[in-house]
């Protein structure tokens, strides 16, 4: 795969992202730097779990404009975080998912069901190479083949959404671009043989080859990276944003790493390979796994920042 640094790349003056829900939830800590948290009260309480969702607003000279990426394993405790969070699915721009695990998907057609009547037109759902393709695990220590499904093509488009498969970089909504297929650069960063996908009915290794992130270039703040869970590693995901855009300075990186379980040598190589990009603030999620959030938190100081449900950040004016 080339290089992208001739691409032009929008700027976006202000982007906002929340996390509508994630594995943890904490209504006391304080807000930072650059995140809102979500506060709990009387029957308004956030529901966390193990999945992910976002809601992303950009802001660029064209106006401001919204999208999805991922939609959490459960639909009712996102579509209720979406209320809490005053999040109106009718009026998104685009949707996206980042790669076909349940619990990045699991409540996309919940939401759907409950929001596609009051979509205006066709709404375009934005995927990566076998986005439906069936998935399985196998978990080292039982040997047990687990099914995880596959999100049904079938039922997102009876539901008029327009499904569009991209294996490079897209814009999907002013100042928001896809990577495509990320490129693997490191030599650490190795998809485990515990995932496995169906291809022409058998059970093959899953790599994940059309995992997708998101990247921003913020006006005077430079480059926003946004992760699903980095099956294709989270430093190759970066490098591969970097190059995408041409950006030179890491803003801020918040996402999965997909570290939980982790060997401790895949930790530490990670870890260091974050801190050598120099990000101004990192907010792993998600899959990231406790030893390995700790390990951030004790390289990055204070340019860590530990994530939870309903967390809305802000970059940019």
């Amino acid at each position: 795969m080339g290089s992208f640094a001739t691409r032009l790349f929008r700027e976006v003056e202000r982007l906002e992202i929340t996390v509508i829900t994630d594995n943890y939830s904490d209504a006391l800590r304080p807000d930072t730097a650059i995140g809102r948290r979500y506060r709990t009260a009387p029957g308004a309480s956030i529901h966390a779990e193990h999945g992910l969702s976002y809601f992303v607003r950009t802001r660029t000279d064209q106006g401001a404009f919204t999208f999805m990426l991922d939609y959490g394993l459960d639909g009712k405790g996102v579509l209720n975080n979406m209320r809490l969070l005053n999040i109106d699915a009718a009026r998104l721009d685009a949707l996206a998912l980042s790669h076909g695990h349940f619990d990045h998907w699991g409540g996309l057609l919940d939401i759907l069901k409950e929001h596609r009547p009051a979509m205006a037109g066709r709404t375009r759902l934005y995927v990566g190479k076998e986005a439906f393709a069936h998935r399985y695990a196998r978990p080292p220590e039982k040997g047990e083949l687990r099914d995880l499904g596959s999100l049904d093509r079938g039922a997102v488009e009876a539901l008029r959404i327009d499904i569009e498969e991209i294996d490079g970089p897209m814009e999907i909504i002013p100042g928001a671009y896809l990577t495509g297929a990320i490129e693997r650069s490191t030599e650490y960063e190795q998809v485990p043989a515990v995932f496995l996908v169906e291809r022409g009915g058998k059970l093959e290794h899953d790599e994940f080859p059309g995992e997708l992130a998101c990247a921003f270039i913020v006006k005077d703040e430079g480059l926003v990276v946004l992760s699903g869970c980095a099956h294709a590693g989270i430093v190759n995901t970066v490098r591969h944003a970097e190059r995408m855009t041409g950006a030179t300075h890491l803003h801020g990186l918040i996402g999965g790493f997909h570290l939980v379980n982790a060997p401790p040598e895949l930790i530490e190589a990670t870890v260091a390979g974050i801190r050598a990009m120099g990000p101004d603030y990192v907010v792993p999620a998600h899959c990231t796994g406790f030893e390995a959030t700790v390990r951030l938190r004790e390289e990055m100081g204070s340019r860590f920042l530990l994530n939870t449900a309903g967390t809305t950040y802000v970059f940019g004016r």
